[in-house]
């Protein structure tokens, strides 16, 4: 009867096992292969070419610029997301009337579609937009930019209206890991005589870390793959400086380069897998360590 009991759960698990070799796993070890050849809409046949496609995207700069705006907007999103997610968070968990209201409106934005913040962005951001207008009302004019026309800044702001959008998603989840706290922690340590800031970093963040595990990886993952927000904001302009990896990956496509879109995904895979993996382990030890 036992083993009947075990067998009938492996029943259960091999369909969605299945499917998911069948439409993730058999596709990805295709496409590892196909990123070794130089498969081409403009050719009939497809010849294997070890690590050309590799050593293109090394020498390529428009590719190592999107590589580094996927890093930096990776960075800035990881860390704008996660500690205004805190901050907000600390703030909302506390007894204020209206902070039903104020969680409902932090948290809204992460509701909406790119598009649509694409559509409320793209016109508040321009020279003549509302952003540089509020600024020179305030008298600081001076701090105008063309936002997302000048090469220097525009990833960053692409980064700072991603981290506008998801903000709230960090943190309705910062908000349950705190929901999850004991008061005795806190009233043990107001006894003890500890302050505000003592109790939140030796309290607070330490059991909040499990949350801060699941956010963290949610967000470099994010950043990483990171395409909706420069596709409709920027296009990978003005020229490529905006151009991110997920944007690279389209063009090669759209422009018959399967081989060399391929190969520039893998990339990806294994870079957010690198960084991701180590960093996923570490926390984990730190959360069993607290």
């Amino acid at each position: 009867m036992k083993q009947m009991k075990s067998m009938y759960a492996y029943y259960l698990v091999w369909p969605a096992l299945l499917i998911y070799c069948l439409f993730f796993v058999v596709p990805a070890i295709i496409g590892l292969y196909y990123s070794f050849t130089d498969w081409r809409l403009d050719r009939l046949t497809i010849s294997f070419i070890g690590l050309d496609n590799f050593k293109k995207i090394f020498t390529d700069t428009t590719l190592l610029l999107a590589m580094k705006n996927t890093l930096i907007f990776a960075i800035v999103t990881v860390v704008g997301k996660n500690v205004l997610g805190i901050a907000l968070a600390v703030a909302l968990n506390m007894k204020l009337k209206t902070r039903n209201l104020l969680r409902a409106i932090f948290y809204s934005p992460s509701i909406l579609s790119i598009l649509v913040i694409s559509i409320i962005f793209t016109p508040m951001l321009r020279t003549e937009g509302m952003v540089n207008r509020a600024l020179e009302t305030i008298g600081l004019g001076s701090l105008g930019q063309a936002w997302l026309t000048d090469p220097s800044i525009v990833i960053l702001t692409i980064a700072a209206v991603s981290i506008w959008q998801q903000v709230g998603f960090q943190m309705a989840i910062y908000l349950a890991g705190l929901q999850s706290i004991s008061k005795e922690y806190y009233e043990a340590a107001t006894i003890d005589g500890a302050g505000s800031w003592k109790s939140f970093f030796n309290i607070t963040l330490p059991l909040l870390l499990p949350a801060i595990n699941i956010n963290l990886m949610l967000t470099l993952i994010g950043g990483l793959k990171v395409f909706s927000e420069v596709y409709v904001l920027t296009g990978g302009g003005p020229g490529n400086a905006s151009q991110v990896v997920g944007t690279i990956i389209l063009r090669a496509f759209g422009e018959g380069n399967w081989g060399l879109g391929t190969a520039v995904n893998t990339l990806l895979f294994v870079i957010v897998t690198i960084i991701a993996i180590p960093l996923l382990m570490f926390m984990r030890r730190k959360e069993v360590t607290e």
